[in-house]
């Protein structure tokens, strides 16, 4: 099997190409990352990868010298990476962080590639678009979100028309018990340290303010269909449930695994099979009971405004991405306080729904984009007036 993966050297990269070393039936075609080149070039090697590609042009020497008589062949920039998703392959997997993992996901799909989709970004932004054109080229998404990839098993067999409600659960992340005081005084280290998951800085930080559940929520309708009411959201800081499927019988499904990425990521690469996974079995006895909460909209805003944006549809998704990753970036830089990051995206929406142009319909990349550097350069003002 061809195999692709894009965001090799990120949290979900990593443990993709650790499931892809124990395979002896797997041809890498290309493998891509960011700065860690040195890590890039390893995996590149240890897989005997076709092409390996660097997001940034300055690192392309670097990564030439380390590659430098491996027969692998090295490219950089953004437009190397779309170029790359164009090459056959039989299974990609998208783990570019942010909106930035779209293009090439798009590229994989016209050639007909099964997408593994951990670039939950691509539907939350244009998620009409990306069924629509895995439809056209006769691809497949799986999802790899340990989350969603737990709601397409428990519907495995089923007729969707049955289901009455979907429930995503979340860990609650680090400040799962802490007061909206203490939220305003939440430190970058505080923030990116999760106590379950081993996870990039940002999806961490995302985790702690429950804005990566907020993304999960408008991928379950996108992905899915199911309309907004029948979503739902539940702290369970186990982390041992990742969903459940509620059927009109009052049947409830649920997928249990230990926090292992590779759970879901096996899954996707071995589909429509079940292959051993080297994942710790649960001790349903040692872990006696599992604990669940509601979450809270206040202390966690998130969560609401995903809802928002689900009820607009059209660029919202877009929008709301875009606002996120602003705030990431400012809070990381120690522009924004951890509790200022909801209120910037918020207040970015707010803008943009007053303008009339977030519920235009989804008919383009290109709107898409436009969108998305207009909710960038709207957060980025308001943010400067918030520092």
């Amino acid at each position: 099997m061809r195999v692709s993966v894009f965001g090799a050297t990120g949290s979900i990269g990593e443990s993709t190409f650790d499931l892809l070393t124990r395979r002896d039936d797997i041809e890498t075609v290309v493998l891509t990352g960011g700065r860690n080149v040195t890590r890039l070039a390893e995996q590149a090697r240890a897989l005997r990868a076709g092409l390996a590609v660097t997001a940034h042009d300055d690192c392309y020497r670097a990564l030439k010298d380390a590659l430098a008589g491996s027969g692998v062949e090295v490219a950089a920039g953004t437009q190397a990476l779309v170029d790359a998703a164009e090459r056959p392959t039989d299974w990609v997997m998208s783990a570019i962080v942010g909106a930035a993992g779209l293009a090439p996901g798009f590229r994989a799909l016209a050639q007909g590639a099964t997408l593994a989709l951990a670039n939950k970004e691509s539907l939350v932004t244009a998620g009409p678009l990306l069924m629509a054109e895995a439809a056209r080229h006769g691809a497949r998404i799986l999802p790899v979100d340990s989350e969603h990839s737990a709601v397409f098993q428990a519907l495995a067999g089923e007729d969707i028309a049955a289901v009455e409600r979907v429930i995503i659960t979340a860990s609650g992340g680090p400040f799962r018990n802490w007061t909206r005081d203490q939220l305003e005084q939440a430190t970058l280290a505080q923030a990116q340290t999760h106590p379950n998951w081993s996870m990039g800085q940002r999806i961490t930080i995302d985790s702690a303010s429950l804005f990566n559940k907020a993304l999960e929520l408008i991928e379950t309708r996108e992905y899915f269909g199911f309309d907004p009411d029948q979503i739902e959201a539940v702290v369970h800081p186990q982390s041992i449930v990742h969903a459940l499927v509620g059927f009109r019988d009052g049947a409830l499904m649920a997928h249990l695994g230990a926090p292992d990425m590779r759970h879901a990521i096996g899954y996707a690469l071995n589909w429509p099979d079940r292959a051993a996974l080297p994942v710790a079995r649960l001790d349903l006895a040692q872990l006696g009971t599992l604990h669940f909460e509601p979450p809270d909209p206040e202390r966690f805003p998130a969560l609401r405004l995903a809802r928002e944006v689900m009820e607009i549809r059209g660029h919202a998704g877009a929008a709301f991405n875009a606002a996120k990753e602003v705030a990431l970036d400012a809070f990381i830089d120690g522009r924004l306080r951890f509790a200022d990051m909801a209120r910037l995206v918020e207040r970015t929406i707010d803008h943009l729904s007053a303008q009339s142009c977030l519920a235009d319909p989804v008919v383009a990349l290109e709107t898409v984009e436009a969108m998305d550097h207009m909710a960038r350069d709207r957060a980025r003002s308001l943010a400067a007036g918030m520092a």
